[in-house]
């Protein structure tokens, strides 16, 4: 109580107006991995690898990207969307957030995950796919560095695969500005569908490139890991 008998808060701060505003949070931003059924997995690598090894690459690249989604300071959250109970169950124990796919298709689980994100909040999505061997968290902040960098809204940034042709990853803010593509020629459908939408379009190259989709893949990665392993 102060001497004129007013309450006076303890440890209250009084307005100055000279005193700056306090940092604005940024754009929240949810990073999405869509993950398949582990049975049947990576079908295409079905002439290198038998049936168990196939679903061994796949929980090992489901983990690799979790931690690289899961350690991105600038990710405030990981979902995990997939039809498959046990994938989401792993999922969960890695500290993700997790949601079953109720529709058939790589696109229609995005929209369903799109719409989750969008409902808590979310200012941009990450799709992160699972089979990319040098996912890491650096290569994640690649991905999203140009939302800070680029105030135009809405923006689309693209990891195009090293053939020039699919997505290895893919931001788009707002979360709805753009329709997905993926499947076939992705890369050209996602730079279609960001100038269809008038948006900022950008495509950036590095490790996210790699991906594991055929055997020749597999090998191409195999020899690289390889190498880089004999150099050190």
């Amino acid at each position: 109580m102060s001497a004129n008998g007013r309450a006076t808060a303890i440890g209250a701060t009084a307005y100055d107006p000279t005193m700056p505003d306090a940092p604005s949070p940024g754009p929240r931003i949810v990073a999405v991995i869509p993950v398949g059924a582990l049975e049947g997995a990576k079908s295409r690598l079905g002439g290198t690898l038998d049936a168990e090894e196939r679903r061994e690459l796949a929980i090992e690249m489901l983990d690799r990207t979790l931690r690289a989604a899961l350690t991105t300071d600038a990710i405030d959250e990981t979902l995990v969307i997939s039809p498959d109970r046990e994938v989401l169950d792993r999922a969960a124990s890695a500290g993700a957030r997790t949601l079953l796919q109720r529709s058939q298709g790589l696109n229609s689980g995005l929209r369903e995950a799109r719409a989750d994100a969008t409902a808590g909040g979310a200012d941009a999505i990450v799709i992160l796919p699972i089979d990319l061997p040098l996912v890491s968290s650096a290569a994640v902040e690649q991905l999203i560095a140009p939302l800070d960098a680029i105030v135009e809204r809405p923006l689309v940034v693209l990891a195009p695969d090293r053939h020039g042709r699919g997505t290895n990853g893919l931001l788009v803010a707002p979360p709805d500005a753009v329709e997905f593509g993926f499947g076939g020629d992705s890369r050209a459908a996602h730079a279609a569908c960001a100038a269809e939408a008038g948006a900022r379009y950008i495509e950036i190259d590095g490790p996210l490139a790699l991906d594991i989709d055929t055997p020749d893949d597999l090998l191409f990665v195999e020899h690289l890991l390889t190498e880089t392993a004999d150099a050190r």
